[in-house]
């Protein structure tokens, strides 16, 4: 990025076996160099312990919540302008916690985790009648977290504007897709810069 001050801030989190140097995140850092945003990339307390089993929800909630002052405080961005977000578990706290009252421009949900695999009762959907601000989930077609179909379906209750973008033939991991993963989430955030953001 250019010395000029950054327009807007993503923090970005990773899925649970991973860590901040997650390749899709690394890729997304990568695609909006140029473009006046200031991404932060960051790891949960047991990856920095290493340790492999993720902390409990509160932890990680509190670790989102540090993250989004820390960006905050480096770029002196406000609120909204301060994106969240991250893959599956990541994504999942970063949603929860706007859910919660943290203040966002929005939340970048890459592979959201709707339910475990093999297990679509087991819904992770509670909080999104809460999320008001815009979302963007980008998931692989072949996602045993959560299908197409399910997603839209869930994703209907937030009420805060949904796009998604679908990675043809993408699992869970979405493996080998970094590139169009960091490229859905820069035209939707630099959509939303348009939107009077900027």
């Amino acid at each position: 990025m250019s010395g000029r001050p950054p327009r807007a801030g993503l923090l970005v989190t990773p899925g649970a076996g991973a860590s901040r140097d997650q390749p899709s995140l690394v890729a997304i850092e990568e695609a909006l160099r140029d473009d006046g945003v200031a991404v932060d990339r960051m790891d949960f307390p047991y990856r920095l312990a290493g340790r492999k089993a993720p902390d409990r929800p509160p932890v990680l909630l509190a670790s989102v919540r540090a993250g989004a002052v820390a960006l905050a405080e480096r770029t002196e961005l406000p609120a909204e302008r301060l994106f969240l977000g991250g893959r599956s578990l990541g994504g999942r706290m970063c949603s929860l916690a706007v859910a919660d009252g943290l203040p966002a421009a929005g939340l970048v949900l890459v592979s959201y985790p709707l339910h475990p695999a093999g297990k679509p009762e087991s819904l992770r959907v509670e909080h999104f009648p809460r999320i008001t601000v815009p979302c963007l989930f980008v998931s692989g077609t072949r996602d045993s977290f959560g299908t197409p179909d399910e997603l839209q379906a869930h994703t209907a209750s937030i009420p805060g504007p949904v796009h998604h973008v679908w990675i043809e033939g993408g699992d869970h991991g979405l493996r080998g897709k970094d590139a169009a993963v960091a490229e859905a989430v820069r035209t939707w955030l630099l959509e939303r810069l348009g939107d009077g953001l900027d």
